[in-house]
């Protein structure tokens, strides 16, 4: 916490003026008492809410623009020509001839057997054109009497993220799609537009192939980085700060599209190469970014699983990935996301992981759990307002980092709540989570689907969020009353 500068004119003034008048005012003390109150409260609300010499963040995620997720704009995979098909589809094979289930013995690593009547785990197989299911018959297949013919399930085809994107289209057409994504999706109209309703902040999602660019390896595609410096020099024109998000790690820490997984496999916490090639994307951006006026701080990994990724390889890759941004930046933040899934984010506050600026990442989400399937418009509002504001305020007084709501959105599973209830939800999810002591950001700057997508929320008023425009700040609130206060005593002397 630090105060402005005593250099500012309207506190420069006053005390010029005070000092000038000091015989004068020394006869109407009470005068000068409601001046020296006004002094301390403006003092108090230049310090509050200050971060390295900005406000709390209220922030929005630049989500699906650098790393691709399907659902947040469809369109993007409306091209591929065989889409039921692509990296990670969860595929079953039954014998027209037996009747039987393809099924990979054990779960794995041995035979391949034809011979189960129900298919689950070891009856699917991940389509993958690394891997290849054969049948080989000798002679003209045919059908249903054939012992080389079977019948396709298709299980899941959950995945459309960048790796599915690339390999649906081929590296040509990908490159083409992708190019005018970058440029169209988010624009520096959008980031004028989020300055000029109460944003300060903007958190980018980015995947580890950025830093070898413009030719990352297969399949992924060259030209996040020239997005990601167009972001940066659009949020210098509008005086807006940058956390850049490691959202997508080498080999996956979630298995999910946002991770940029081929199959739903997650591979990062098990391989050193996986973790290298991440704190090399992290020592690429820190050297490009740390001086830059529009950074504010880098996320080192986004939503890694609990279920997947052991405490101890995360502590151990977050510790390292704060040497590395400290080794070029000593105010940079330093964010460390909670593992998603069944974790306690007091295990990163318990982790000796840095000693200035860092933070822990929370994301709040009234969705993707059944416990939120059968709660009210108002069940819901009470929950953000007693079980979010407790945890809130329980990690705000932990020791070392602060806290960071880096993920919310006006969404929740009442199918049929009304505007007004959206506006009582979002106000309450504004009004807590503007309790944290970073501060939160919301996801995600567009989407196909309204509620999530921050600017259809203000335009069409479902987001109570105040514009920069129409809200005073306590500092000028401040200023304003100790104007007043020395017009006042000028004219009554």
């Amino acid at each position: 916490m630090s105060c402005y500068p005593a250099t500012d004119f309207g506190l420069n003034f006053v005390l010029n003026f005070i000092s000038i008048s000091m015989e004068i005012v020394s006869r109407y003390r009470w005068v000068f008492a409601f001046l020296v109150c006004c002094c301390a409260l403006f003092s108090r609300a230049y310090s509050v809410k200050k971060l390295s010499g900005m406000s709390k963040v209220r922030g929005v995620n630049l989500g699906g623009w650098l790393v691709v997720e399907g659902w947040i704009k469809p369109s993007l995979f409306d091209g591929i020509p065989n889409e039921d098909m692509l990296d990670g589809t969860q595929v079953q094979f039954k014998s027209t001839l037996l009747q039987k289930y393809i099924s990979a013995a054990n779960g794995g690593g041995t035979n391949v057997t034809v011979d189960r009547d129900v298919p689950s785990s070891w009856e699917t197989f991940k389509a993958t054109s690394a891997n290849q299911l054969t049948a080989d018959y000798q002679g003209v297949p045919g059908w249903d009497s054939n012992g080389a013919t079977f019948e396709m399930t298709i299980v899941t085809n959950n995945l459309h993220g960048d790796y599915q994107l690339a390999n649906g289209y081929g590296h040509d057409k990908a490159k083409e799609i992708l190019m005018k994504h970058r440029r169209s999706f988010v624009t520096r109209e959008d980031i004028r537009f989020v300055a000029e309703h109460g944003i300060n902040t903007l958190r980018i999602p980015v995947g580890w192939w950025i830093s070898l660019d413009p030719n990352p390896p297969a399949p992924f595609i060259g030209g996040t980085l020239e997005a990601l410096d167009n972001a940066f020099s659009w949020a210098q024109d509008f005086n807006l700060k940058c956390i850049i998000d490691l959202h997508a790690a080498p080999g996956s820490q979630n298995g999910m599209e946002h991770s940029a997984s081929r199959d739903g496999s997650i591979e990062w916490p098990g391989s050193p190469v996986y973790i290298s090639q991440s704190l090399d994307a992290i020592d690429f951006l820190s050297s490009r970014y740390a001086n830059h006026p529009a950074l504010l701080g880098i996320e080192l990994l986004n939503e890694p699983s609990a279920s997947a990724v052991p405490i101890g390889v995360l502590i151990s890759y977050y510790l390292k990935g704060y040497q590395i941004v400290r080794k070029y930046s000593s105010t940079a933040y330093v964010i460390f996301c909670q593992r998603i899934g069944n974790a306690d984010p007091l295990e990163l506050y318990q982790a000796n992981i840095g000693v200035s600026n860092t933070v822990v990442d929370l994301h709040y989400y009234n969705l993707f759990d059944n416990f939120y399937n059968n709660m009210s418009a108002m069940d819901n509002i009470q929950f953000i307002y007693k079980s979010r504001l407790t945890q809130v305020q329980a990690l705000n007084n932990a020791n070392g980092h602060l806290v960071f709501i880096g993920e919310w959105v006006n969404e929740w599973n009442v199918k049929t709540a009304s505007q007004a209830e959206y506006q009582d939800f979002g106000k309450a999810q504004l009004k807590v989570y503007d309790e944290a002591s970073f501060g939160w950001s919301y996801w995600t700057v567009k989407n196909a689907r309204n509620h999530w997508n921050f600017e259809w929320n203000i335009l069409n008023n479902f987001l109570p969020l105040e514009s920069s425009s129409s809200k005073r700040s306590p500092r000028n609130v401040m200023l304003l009353t100790l104007v007043c206060g020395c017009f006042y005593l000028y004219h009554i002397l």
